[in-house]
């Protein structure tokens, strides 16, 4: 039963870091912190990190404190650990790795999500200021970005 309720609570931090990146996207890093986001929508320096990249970090520290909590008796915060964890794995093979290209793997997918994905996330970069970016998540994109 311990598993079942594991898994549950994998699942459910997976799906609602859905909700915290939508979240922090919108209110933080277009809100008060577009000084470490705007790098990410216009790029100003010659560096492969961004200043972005410091969200990756805080939401990592978020992930190991779970796991240190899971580590002293408390079993289902090493799920919430791991939950944070594989969306932030997810969300790095997605955003940063198909779509952003920073490594140069997945050029070749072209299956009707991809392209799906694609667009919707080039739809918010068009928008180089800190205001009018549409902001959604990294899974559950808008369908009107979906053709065939």
């Amino acid at each position: 039963m311990k598993l079942f309720f594991w898994i549950l609570i994998f699942l459910s931090t997976f799906c609602f870091m859905e909700f915290m990146a939508w979240f922090t996207h919108k209110y933080i890093m277009h809100g008060f912190l577009w000084s470490l986001h705007r790098d990410h929508h216009h790029k100003d320096h010659d560096s492969w990190f961004e200043r972005n990249d410091a969200f990756f970090i805080f939401y990592a520290i978020v992930s190991m404190t779970c796991f240190y909590f899971g580590g002293q008796g408390h079993w289902y915060a090493y799920a919430i650990g791991f939950g944070i964890m594989a969306y932030g794995l997810a969300y790095f093979l997605v955003h940063d790795i198909f779509i952003h290209q920073r490594f140069k793997i997945f050029r070749n997918a072209n299956n009707w999500y991809a392209k799906g994905v694609r667009r919707a996330h080039k739809m918010h970069h068009k928008h180089l200021g800190k205001q009018d970016g549409e902001c959604f998540g990294m899974l559950f994109v808008p369908f009107k970005y979906f053709k065939k």
